[in-house]
């Protein structure tokens, strides 16, 4: 009997164990995929679907906001409203792919390049110099909100925060949402 107990605790233990490094396991098979080209892994370990629907609420908010308040019943405002909701979906299946992704991990401006801005002085290697270790959170702090939600949050190339939202599902973890900061993103670029 004793065995017995000792043996359910040991694989709650084990479990559990798993259940917590679940984010940790997904972050690493998410660089491997970015790394490898690999997009049918990077698929499997995140809801691009999710992904796309929350990154294109974010834009509609924030373009709903910079329309005013009289956008309602203005005809004018109603048409570029529906103007930039379309321009909208355009960009963020842009952004959201695989290679967004992984550009938005790396901490690249991907909205930057997206606009038609030229790349970031020192943005490529110096000839000569070793690639440096692929590392797609390098520098991010990570905290789990609840016993089903992981954030990591890293430095774009600006500066800006960018939270990666992980969610269990089960036993397995997935990267579900990417919280951008549009105000401080749109303001950078307007900036230069």
């Amino acid at each position: 009997m004793k065995k017995l107990i000792a043996l359910t605790l040991l694989a709650a233990l084990v479990l559990g164990a798993y259940v917590a490094a679940g984010p940790f396991l997904t972050v690493r098979a998410i660089r491997d995929a970015v790394e490898r080209g690999d997009t049918r892994s990077l698929a499997t370990q995140v809801d691009f679907e999710l992904v796309r629907a929350s990154v294109r609420a974010q834009l509609e908010d924030y373009l709903a906001r910079r329309m005013g308040e009289g956008a309602a019943t203005d005809p004018l405002r109603q048409l570029a409203s529906q103007v930039t909701g379309a321009m909208t979906g355009g960009v963020v299946e842009a952004l959201v792919t695989p290679a967004g992704i992984g550009a938005l991990l790396q901490g690249r401006s991907v909205v930057r390049r997206a606009m038609g801005y030229p790349p970031e002085a020192g943005a490529a290697p110096a000839p000569g110099t070793p690639p440096v270790a692929f590392d797609p959170l390098r520098g991010a702090t990570y905290r789990y909100v609840s016993a089903s939600r992981f954030d990591a949050t890293v430095q774009n190339a600006d500066g800006v925060p960018i939270v990666f939202v992980f969610t269990r599902s089960g036993l397995r973890w997935r990267l579900t949402d990417v919280r951008l900061p549009v105000d401080q993103l749109i303001g950078s670029l307007t900036r230069r």
